[in-house]
């Protein structure tokens, strides 16, 4: 009965593999190259800043002067752009037209950037902001407990009134003649003191 299994195993058609969840998956083969999405970013922003430079302006408008020159002075058999100078035209749109898309690239670049660093800012105001809020509660409870506690003012005044009530108690036991310690005295026993 194995062997008819089999045997019918061997006429069906072929299954489709079984995928394996434990394994990363082969990748597909691509139609288009792959390219680095950051190196891109990178050349774009620096052909950006280049465009924003005088002295972009300054190589651009050389280059138009000597074209027009060109296209005016030069025999007529060496000009490549007479006088409406419709290539010229043509050039100048296909420079702007990849200029407007690497400059607004550059621009999201910077601005994901600022985003980043707007975020970071403001954490760490939050962070400063909850450390400013313990240490002002911790400087209001440390004057609360301060308020409980002896100053050295205080204990200077508390012991200035001891000092002037033993005086005063003093002056007042000499006019009497007590004595301070009456087992000492003339009685003999501290019987009564207890």
């Amino acid at each position: 009965m194995a062997a008819a299994d089999r045997e019918r195993e061997n006429r069906a058609e072929p299954r489709a593999p079984r995928f394996r969840l434990d394994q990363p998956r082969v990748p597909r083969t691509k139609l288009l190259p792959d390219y680095d999405p950051e190196a891109f970013g990178r050349l774009s922003e620096r052909i950006a800043r280049f465009l924003g430079t005088g002295r972009f302006i300054v190589w651009m408008t050389v280059v138009i002067i000597l074209w027009v020159v060109w296209n005016i002075a030069a025999p007529d058999h060496l000009r490549f752009d007479e006088y409406p100078f419709i290539f010229l035209t043509l050039m100048l749109s296909l420079q702007a037209s990849y200029a407007a898309p690497l400059i607004l690239l550059a621009q999201n670049r910077q601005d994901d950037r600022d985003r980043v660093n707007l975020e970071q800012d403001r954490k760490q105001n939050e962070r400063s902001i909850a450390d400013t809020e313990y240490l002002t509660r911790e400087i209001a409870s440390l004057r609360m407990g301060l308020g409980e506690v002896a100053t050295r003012d205080w204990i200077r005044s508390e012991l200035q009134d001891l000092v002037k009530e033993l005086e005063e108690q003093r002056i007042g036991h000499h006019s009497e003649s007590r004595v301070v310690f009456p087992s000492e005295g003339s009685r003999g026993s501290d019987v009564g003191d207890r």
